[in-house]
């Protein structure tokens, strides 16, 4: 990691804590506004340096600190569950994601350097030939969120060290430290050090590094209204967003009741129900309902919420007190407006029992907003058409599901689903690191999944050779 700012000299520490225990676990540097333009000029050395390394030493350098953080998961998990809260066995498998992603990336780097063209196939240009490479854009800027504070962070950095870029990354004030690591393990593969430095701090510092003109792109992973802020001041530079979802499972009568049951529980309680892909909304046919509604409760209601450091806990802490404070809020506004409580809602701490309801007013933020938390909402519907239009009727998307044994549903949702995937006889909660990934409707801009976003990380460069003209206009070599 390339770090400007001495410890010594900063003008401040950012406290890094368990959100379980509030034991703080680590501090990392204050990086004030000013200082983005220290962290910029280091990143255009990085950039030089990065685009002149081989494809061959960037694939490297990618293998070897997969193989490294594989080697060592055991210590990168024990640091997610510590700062982010995560259970220890969601932790292990975000870093077995984190090594799938690097590996993704080194592949990228060895197979997608660009294309023949063929400038023949069209009239007027038979006697021109050529191709185009994919080259670096140059200084990417990366902001990533606390609730996969290890693999997000590996899908901005894996595709853009592959495509030849340096990155400025700015990871969560909530949990850097796992970004932190894993920057220091890409420098022990061998990766020099000033093609990623981290820049930890506040909003300011991000707003004055989206706002650079040096910064080709900015890829973010957070919420609406910072999405919002930086699309506002980043000026003329490519932008690639992921800003969430409120993702709707539809389950239908000839499903398989049990496994739609079990895979909703499991999708919409993951990582606490911080997840932008976790199940928030499930429409079940009305001939099923009160069977699947027994079995999500009860399925529900067997989860353990504790301590995410032992292996029997399901449900860890929310990222902080008041992020779970908020939740309870939420759900007693739905509540009051007419919602009816069917598990959970109760508080301590920073760990909030997950939550059912069902009766939620089509008006309250629940059904409306993303929840971002360990709350589920049942709705009953009667058709399939009525399902797609309830599921539809947010104002952004990220993935959707369907339980039906029917292909013409399947293929008929997968059709008709606003949302940038839809997973037939899945929850909404599953997403494989090679994929493209990302969002519809508002706020969607640009995809993840290692290939898709070494693709917005680079850009085409067009290599045209016009053949000398045979014939009566033929020059000879020795002509000239």
């Amino acid at each position: 990691m390339n770090s400007a700012f001495p410890i010594d000299s900063s003008p401040g520490f950012i406290p890094v804590t368990n959100p379980f225990d509030g034991v703080e676990v680590g501090t990392v540097v204050n990086i004030p506004p000013e200082g983005a333009q220290v962290l910029i000029q280091t990143a255009k050395e990085g950039a030089r340096v990065c685009r002149n390394l081989s494809r061959h030493e960037r694939s490297r350098v990618l293998e070897t600190c997969a193989s490294l953080v594989e080697r060592d998961g055991e210590a990168f998990a024990s640091l997610i569950v510590a700062e982010a809260g995560k259970t220890i066995r969601q932790a292990r498998k975000e870093v077995l994601r984190c090594v799938n992603t690097l590996k993704l990336s080194a592949d990228e780097a060895r197979r997608n350097a660009g294309e023949v063209v063929p400038f023949d196939a069209y009239g007027g240009s038979e006697n021109r030939q050529g191709w185009f490479t994919r080259e670096p854009l140059g200084i990417i800027v990366a902001i990533t969120p606390y609730n996969d504070p290890l693999n997000l962070v590996a899908h901005k950095l894996g595709p853009a060290i592959a495509g030849g870029n340096a990155v400025v990354l700015k990871p969560s004030e909530l949990t850097p430290l796992s970004a932190i690591k894993l920057v220091g393990y890409l420098v022990a593969a061998g990766m020099p050090p000033n093609v990623v430095s981290v820049a930890t701090g506040g909003a300011a510092l991000g707003e004055a590094l989206v706002s650079s003109r040096d910064v080709r792109m900015v890829s973010f992973t957070g919420g609406f209204a910072t999405g919002e802020r930086i699309a506002s001041s980043a000026g003329l530079k490519k932008l690639a967003m992921d800003l969430g979802g409120n993702a709707p499972v539809i389950v239908l009568n000839d499903c398989d009741l049990e496994d739609a049951a079990a895979s909703c529980v499991s999708g919409a309680f993951w990582a606490a129900g911080q997840n932008c892909i976790g199940t928030q909304r499930i429409l079940v046919q009305s001939s099923i309902y009160d069977a699947f509604r027994t079995r999500f409760v009860a399925g529900t209601k067997a989860l353990r919420t504790g301590n995410p450091a032992l292996p029997d806990t399901d449900v860890g802490p929310m990222i902080t007190a008041q992020s779970a404070a908020r939740t309870r809020r939420v759900v007693d506004a739905a509540i009051s407006q007419g919602a009816t409580l069917l598990c959970g809602n109760t508080l301590d701490g920073s760990l909030y029992a997950p939550t059912v309801l069902e009766d939620v007013s089509f008006e309250c933020d629940l059904w409306k907003q993303e929840i971002f938390s360990p709350v589920v909402v049942l709705q009953r519907i009667e058709t399939l058409d009525e399902a797609l239009s309830l599921a539809n009727s947010a104002e952004y998307s990220l993935h959707a599901g369907i339980f039906t044994n029917d292909l013409h549903a399947a293929l008929k949702a997968a059709d008709r689903l606003e949302a940038g995937g839809v997973m037939i006889n899945d929850s909404s909660d599953y997403r494989f690191d090679a994929m493209p990934f990302g969002g519809f409707k508002y706020g969607s801009l640009g995809r993840e999944g290692v290939r898709f976003a070494y693709e917005e990380m680079t850009q085409p460069k067009v290599v045209c050779i016009r053949k000398a003209v045979y014939g009566n206009h033929e020059q000879s070599a020795t002509a000239r």
